[in-house]
């Protein structure tokens, strides 16, 4: 039988899998910014008593299975997750100490899916996203 998760008055299971892009779709998620990213959306989930259950970061968009409480929307820890991870770039990697207003590095929207019983699927295809798209792309070559 599965952990349960509980609050004061109720048990829950709410995970979903959830993708966004940096904005314009660049490539910027790489070498030294990926390892510090992974380990900074961890930290934030943590804050909203949230769990990464699998996660994986691409060049160019982020994959993550993540656990919810019902307390929270799903909007609600999207939102300070990419807002607070924005900042945190930008004061790491871009020299800004202040003054964020109009200065993003996440794109606006986000794609969500409940995870229901197929939950192995779902992290099977986080986990094997890159090679996927790498056999994809050397398809498309010829």
């Amino acid at each position: 039988m599965k952990p349960e998760n509980s609050l004061n008055h109720s048990k829950w299971e709410c995970k979903y899998h959830i993708v966004w892009i940096p904005k314009y779709r660049k490539k910027s998620i790489y070498k030294d910014l990926r390892k510090y990213l992974g380990a900074t959306l961890k930290d934030l989930a943590l804050q909203k008593e949230c769990t990464i259950e699998e996660g994986h970061l691409m060049s160019d968009h982020v994959h993550i299975l993540i656990s919810i409480p019902p307390k929270y929307s799903v909007a609600q820890v999207v939102g300070f997750i990419k807002g607070k991870s924005a900042i945190s770039i930008a004061r790491t990697y871009m020299g800004r100490r202040k003054h964020f207003t109009g200065q993003s590095f996440w794109a606006r929207g986000y794609y969500v899916s409940t995870v229901g019983r197929d939950e192995e699927t779902v992290r099977n295809y986080i986990k094997h996203q890159e090679s996927e798209d790498k056999r994809i792309e050397q398809l498309n070559l010829f």
